[in-house]
Formats: structure tokens, sequence, C-alpha cells
């Protein structure tokens, strides 16, 4: 867990996602659309991936394990969070207040 939250303060926004996740890829797609340059973790291509998706199951209390966004070092949640956040106009303040974008 501390190393997927290590991994989360990376950047202004953090994507954890796979690379055959096409919702992972549309939530990629929407925040980049805001400007945003986020830093996407593909856990299917790095070592400790395995062990790392295990502990974003249990943060986000389900099956699925990706897509994982972090805003501003905070876990903001996967993508219903985002989708949920960007339909009430409240992702592009959350990208606003962390920095990760500037209009």
């Amino acid at each position: 867990m501390d190393m997927v939250m290590k991994l989360g303060a990376e950047s202004p926004v953090v994507i954890l996602s796979k690379s055959t996740c096409c919702i992972s890829h549309s939530i990629e797609t929407l925040i980049r659309g805001f400007g945003a340059n986020p830093t996407i973790y593909e856990l299917d291509k790095i070592s400790n991936g395995k062990e790392m998706e295990k502990a974003l199951v249990e943060l986000l209390g389900c099956k699925s394990s990706v897509p994982a966004v972090f805003i501003g070092e905070e876990f903001v949640g996967g993508s219903n969070e985002i989708m949920s956040l960007n339909i009430r106009g409240k992702l592009k303040q959350l990208l606003l207040k962390a920095n990760a974008i500037w209009i």
C-alpha cells in the first residue's frame, strides 16, 4: 500500500492502469483533455505490478483495481469517481488546485 501511495504523490496527476484497459485509456484521455499531463503507470508492465494491484483492490474495495487516479497527492478513486467529478464540474477544479493545469 505504501508503494502505491508514494507513486500517487510523484506528480500532480497519477493514473495507475493496465495497458489493455479501455476504461483506463478513457480516463487518461479525459484528463488530458483538460490540458493535464498525467504520469501513467501500467501495472501489467512493471515488475511489482501484481503487488500494487492487490493493494489497489484493498484501497478501492472492489474487484477492479484500475484505473486508480491520484490528483494532488490524494487518492481520488476509480473511473466512477472521476466521471462523477467531471459531470458535476468538479474535476477541473481539482486539477487546478493540484497545479496540474493552469487555466
